[in-house]
């Protein structure tokens, strides 16, 4: 999914933390401690490619707080990763953490490459350079990654044996979402979706709408979207539309989600003859106007800031849970509020992932490991329980959940900090 414009992520991020520290009164020292990132790493990653040549890839990573923990977020390969996007995604990680209450700051990672133009061997070699150069500052306590787009457990293997190799230790606590053979947990990989369900249903039940029978949008069938479809369609709510890099497909009837789960994870990227085939849908001429379907949730599951202040006057959704990362504009924020649209902030929806991550790490910390039971009851302990504290916040406040999720983000991290000495 393309940006309906091109739009600094990290501007974004600010004015959506300026709203919420204005109604905390905050000091200029409290803002300064935690507006901007405490460190940006930049390198370039000389790399063997598959024809003997040597090619250099730009690589970043960025930690916005360790103050209440190590600092945590995902690796993306893309082509169009940039120091200003991985800044938001940072920034972002840090009131995700605050908000559902896991010990962690904000990172994230990203290598600026095409994956699908790399061979495997190029891919390892791009990762294992990539950990091996920013070693000293990944580690257990200090900076612990996870996957993200283009990213997957066979990476981060590579990139933990590195970091082992290196520390000549097993260390499998340095990254998360992993494969269970090497520490991984149970339930990680629909961990974002089925996070983002907790909320769907507490957010249904609040605003009185029946989540069987519901009419549901899915931008994006990636990890989290083709999860968020299953679970959800598994609930009886109806799913009329989903879309991938391929284009948007439609049916008004419902579609069949598992055929599109099973052929979308069969053809790694869909193909419209299989889909008419398998899940009876129609292509819709232009994939941006799932948005703006009329249906009761809408879940944006794919890039940063496909919501703007251009097409926002015409989204029609009751909910819109935010699986993505920064799907929404501020500007556009503006005009769904006054639409009465309730929106489930990412910051709070798609904390699910990161909530796993966390029981990963403490689980690889002990070295004893949980059942599926006991991770899913856990998740929706948390979930569910900063969904309610983020609503009462929203209420108290007279705001919307967006600016009430930074609230309570916002004061977990400036306590953390006063508590530590770090205004002193």
């Amino acid at each position: 999914m393309s940006f309906l414009k091109q739009i600094n992520p990290f501007e974004n991020a600010l004015k959506q933390f300026g709203k919420a520290a204005k109604l905390l009164n905050l000091s200029d020292d409290q803002i300064a401690m935690i507006k901007e990132p405490r460190r940006i790493t930049e390198v370039n990653l000389p790399v063997r490619m598959s024809n003997g040549s040597i090619q250099i890839f730009k690589g970043f990573r960025v930690q916005h707080s360790t103050v209440r923990g190590p600092a945590k977020g995902g690796i993306r390969f893309h082509p169009d990763v940039t120091v200003e996007e991985v800044k938001a995604l940072a920034f972002w990680m840090t009131y995700k953490c605050a908000v559902v209450g896991v010990p962690f700051g904000g990172g994230k990672g990203g290598v600026v490459c095409d994956p699908t133009n790399l061979t495997s061997t190029e891919l390892e070699n791009i990762s294992r350079r990539y950990f091996a150069e920013l070693s000293e500052i990944f580690g257990p306590d200090s900076d612990v990654p996870a996957p993200d787009v283009n990213t997957n457990p066979q990476i981060m293997c590579w990139m933990f044996d590195t970091y082992s190799m290196h520390k000549r230790q097993f260390l499998p606590a340095v990254i998360t979402g992993k494969p269970l053979e090497l520490g991984g947990s149970e339930g990680r990989s629909e961990a974002t979706a089925q996070g983002m369900v907790f909320c769907v249903e507490e957010a249904t039940d609040y605003l009185k709408i029946n989540l069987p029978g519901a009419t549901v949008a899915i931008q994006g069938f990636g990890n989290a979207g083709s999860f968020a479809g299953k679970i959800l369609s598994e609930k009886g709510t109806k799913i009329i539309a989903i879309s991938d890099v391929s284009g948007a497909y439609y049916n008004p009837g419902g579609i069949d989600i598992k055929a599109a789960f099973d052929t979308c994870a069969a053809n790694k990227k869909w193909i419209l003859e299989g889909l008419e085939k398998n899940t009876r849908c129609e292509m819709m001429d232009d994939p941006m106007k799932l948005l703006e379907m009329e249906v009761d949730i809408l879940i944006p599951a794919a890039l940063e800031n496909q919501i703007t202040e251009e097409n926002a006057s015409n989204i029609k959704a009751k909910i819109i849970a935010e699986c993505a990362n920064g799907p929404v504009t501020p500007e556009a924020d503006e005009i769904l509020e006054k639409k009465n649209i309730f929106t489930i902030p990412d910051i709070l929806c798609n904390a699910g992932g990161v909530t796993v991550s966390y029981l990963e790490w403490v689980q690889n910390r002990m070295g004893y490991y949980w059942r599926k039971e006991r991770i899913q009851e856990d998740l929706e302990y948390i979930m569910k329980r900063a969904f309610h504290q983020v609503l009462e916040k929203a209420v108290t406040y007279q705001v919307n959940m967006r600016i009430a999720a930074f609230l309570l983000a916002i004061e977990r991290v400036t306590k953390a900090a006063e508590l530590r000495g770090l205004y002193a």
